[in-house]
């Protein structure tokens, strides 16, 4: 049973991280309905672990933990499976030469997400398309996505440069048309 004051506390730093936790299981689960349930069932898991909550340590990495076992747990499995893609395969060079030196850690998308963004971080395999949300949408530093994602530090940076160059190719076309940058010579 909770207290009146483990509610009080809930409510006080958990709660305001409920949007955070939302557009994570959105990009993790795909649609509306399969995020509002990921979310009320990630909420309703920390509330009856709130006792297990270690005040002074960072609520929201916490709860995306939560979020991102809940989701493994009970929505990976009803999901179908993601195509694989070959990470080998993936260019050793970015599209985005123009953006690369002046923006090196992917800063040029928070200026241009929108809804072809976000189809396309959806494309993503779920590892890159998790590092990259916690990263690039959420605003996580590397350690904090390790410590969610219960993978080392490395494999977080390896993992957000990899769907970062997946974006840029898939995206290269549009940033062309909407005005972005400039189409490569002999493109």
């Amino acid at each position: 049973m909770t207290s009146p004051d483990n509610r009080t506390m809930f409510e006080q730093e958990a709660l305001p991280h409920l949007d955070a936790v939302y557009r994570v299981a959105l990009r993790l689960a795909g649609n509306e309905t399969q995020a509002e349930d990921l979310t009320q069932e990630t909420m309703l898991k920390a509330f009856r672990a709130w006792h297990q909550f270690r005040p002074g340590t960072n609520v929201r990495a916490w709860l995306l933990t939560i979020l991102r076992n809940t989701f493994i747990n009970e929505y990976r499995k009803a999901r179908r499976t993601a195509p694989e893609v070959d990470v080998h395969a993936v260019e050793p060079f970015t599209v985005f030469e123009d953006v690369q030196e002046t923006d090196p850690e992917g800063r040029f998308f928070d200026q241009i997400v929108d809804d072809e963004i976000l189809k396309a971080i959806d494309k993503l395999p779920e590892e890159f398309r998790e590092a990259l949300v916690l990263s690039d949408l959420e605003g996580l530093s590397y350690a904090e996505i390790a410590e969610v994602a219960g993978v080392p530090v490395g494999t977080v940076k390896s993992r957000i440069f990899r769907a970062r160059q997946a974006l840029q190719r898939q995206l290269y076309a549009y940033a062309v048309e909407m005005g972005y940058i400039r189409r490569r010579v002999g493109s």
